[in-house]
This record gives structure tokens, C-alpha cells and sequence, in this order.
């Protein structure tokens, strides 16, 4: 995982015509309530487990993918001024919300930076804690308080966010996030809309995911990347949750961490049935299989010798509404999954 984001890696009116279409086939998106929703009154939100006062953002920068997604989702493209997007990205053009992406500029294929979003006059940041915001780097929240730049943090990466930590499941870490960016910028009944389609989503796949006695749910492992040492999914990231309500059990969800760095041997003892291939960067997702293939830690691993593997999706397995994409198809998945 590129360390920028895993590793080192968002009330309205009356007058909304059309209801957001979720899914892998494309989205919809309704600016009329974003255009017509009162500005002029500030709002006290949560950023992390710290109370911020926001006024509506007008000129956001957003970084990555899952950013984008939440604030695109909720009919607010007119509020984005541009994103930044690592080369480790898929291509925008595949996301749901491509046409979207086409209206708003192409600020960087770099990591975030100060610079960048002073350059760009925005009054509004959008990522993740160590990813995207970074203390090494020189753009943090705090940074950018000083500046008079609001920030917003994805919840799913308080876990470990300075004094102010908040530790939520994903998934309801990304329903927070879309609720919190409703009340930011007064599109309440659009956030309440959109995370309702989610939920219902999900209870979907949950009602059709295979039952297993206690304690006989499929393991999984999901593998990002590594060879001497794999980097892989704890508890506190989507796909634990995709994993979970898909039916199966990923086998590091004893972890209380994001992405993390583990050994082969913790890997071989749990026995995977099946192994997510985090689908991102420039090693495909063929090459990772061909060197869980050959290497000597996992060639015996069930889930290889009978060729078990899935493709997840960079942007379905980072906090945003793809999620719910890379669910419902590892939900269908395991269901066809013979064990």
C-alpha cells in the first residue's frame, strides 16, 4: 500500500428531483439542493472527536478518491474547486462518479500538500489522518486552522488522530462522514438519503451471507503488499467490515489497527480460505497472486492451492461509497464459494 494513504494512505431542500443511484454501474448526482442550501449560518461538527464551527465551504480541495466520492455523492460538486489524486489511484474515469470529476480541476498526481491548497485559495480540505493530512509533511488540521483553511477528516482515521481520536466501525465511520458533510454544508435530508440507500445495501448482502456455526465464518486475508513482511487490513478499515458482512472473518480482525504490517507465520497458522487482492499502483493485481503462488510462505495456504483469490478495488477498499460496491461483489463472492 502506498504509504500515503493505508499505509502512510464526505438538509437538502425541497426542491431535490432526482435520488442519488448508488452502485458499480454509475451515480447520479443532483446539485440543486447544494446550490440552493442556506449558507449564511455557521455549524458546530465534529472533526474527529473534536468540535469544529464550520461555514460553508465553497472552494474544497479533496484528496483521494473516498474523498471525492462522499462529497460527490451528496450533490456537492459545485463546492469542490479540484482533487489531488496519487498515481497509485485507478484512473477517475472508472469511478461511478466520472462525469463529476470532469467538472472540477485536477489539482496534483502528488500527495497533499500546504502549498497546493494555498495555491488554490480553498477554504476547505478534505482527507484522511496519515492520509493526505500528515504531520511529517506540514499539513495537518491544526496547520491549516492558522491558515484560515477548514479541514474535515474522514472518521474511519481518528483511531489514532492526536488528542482528539475516535474510534468507530468503518462502515459506520462512513455513514458519520456523509452525515457530518450534510450538516457542514446544510444538506441534511441528502446525507439522510444517501447513507439510508447505503444501509440498506448492506442489510441486503448481510440477509444472503452464508451462516456458518460460531467460530466457522470463511478466514480471510486480505494482502495490500510485502514480501519479507505482508502489510494487510486490521479491524479499524472497510475491509474488515466488507469481510464481516459478507459472511466470512478476516483473520487479523484481532487487531486494533488501520493498515499494518504482520508476518508470514501469523498468516499460515490462520489457514485463509481466501485472500483479497488490494488492487492498486503499479504491481497488478496478477503479479501479487503469481508471488503468493511461488513463495514458500504461501504456495500451501488453502486459499492458494485452490486458487481463491478476489480483486478488491483500491477506492471500494478506502473509506467512501465504493465500499458498498466491493461488498455486495465479495458478498456474491463468498455465496458461490464452495468449501
Amino acid at each position: 500500500m502506498p504509504r500515503t494513504m493505508p499505509g502512510t494512505r464526505t438538509t437538502i431542500g425541497s426542491t431535490l428531483a432526482a435520488a442519488l443511484l448508488l452502485g458499480g454501474c454509475g451515480a447520479e448526482v443532483d446539485d440543486s439542493a447544494a446550490k440552493n442550501a442556506d449558507t449564511s449560518k455557521k455549524v458546530t461538527v465534529k472533526r474527529c472527536g473534536e468540535p469544529v464551527t464550520y461555514k460553508t465551504p465553497r472552494r474544497a480541495v479533496v484528496y483521494e478518491g473516498g474523498s471525492a466520492d462522499k462529497m460527490f455523492s451528496l450533490g456537492l460538486t459545485k463546492h469542490v474547486h479540484g482533487y489531488v489524486m496519487p498515481p497509485a489511484n485507478p484512473p477517475v474515469s472508472e469511478s461511478p462518479w466520472a462525469s463529476e470529476y470532469a467538472k472540477v480541476k485536477m489539482l496534483s498526481d502528488d500527495l497533499l500538500n500546504k502549498e497546493l491548497v494555498v495555491e488554490a485559495k480553498s477554504d476547505f480540505v478534505v482527507a484522511g489522518w496519515n492520509s493526505g493530512f500528515s504531520d511529517q509533511r506540514g499539513i495537518t488540521p491544526k496547520i491549516l486552522d492558522k491558515l484560515g483553511v477548514q479541514s474535515f477528516m474522514h472518521t474511519e482515521s481518528c483511531f489514532n488522530y492526536p488528542k482528539y481520536p475516535q474510534k468507530v466501525t468503518p462502515f459506520n465511520a462512513l455513514y458519520s462522514d456523509l452525515e457530518r458533510l450534510g450538516k457542514i454544508f446544510r444538506v441534511e435530508k441528502k446525507a439522510d438519503e444517501v447513507v439510508g440507500d447505503l444501509k440498506k445495501r448492506v442489510a441486503a448482502v448481510k440477509s444472503k451471507a452464508p451462516k456458518a456455526a460460531e467460530g466457522d465464518a470463511t478466514p480471510v486475508f486480505l494482502y495490500d503488499s510485502g514480501t519479507d513482511q505482508p502489510f494487510t487490513a486490521g479491524s479499524q478499515v472497510p475491509p474488515n467490515d466488507i469481510i464481516k458482512a459478507a459472511g466470512g472473518r478476516n483473520i487479523f480482525d484481532g487487531l486494533d489497527e488501520r493498515w499494518t504490517q504482520v508476518n508470514w507465520e501469523a498468516v499460515a497458522k490462520a489457514e485463509p480460505e481466501v485472500i483479497i487482492i488490494f488492487d492498486y499502483g503499479d504491481m497488478p493485481a496478477k503479479k501479487k497472486i503469481d508471488f503468493l503462488k511461488k513463495s514458500p510462505h504461501t504456495r500451501e495456504l488453502p486459499a492458494v492451492k485452490k486458487n481463491n483469490f478476489f480483486v478488491l478495488d483500491y477506492n471500494e477498499g478506502i473509506s467512501g461509497p465504493r465500499d458498498i460496491d466491493g461488498l455486495e461483489k465479495f458478498g456474491k463472492y463468498l455465496r458461490d464459494l464452495k468449501r
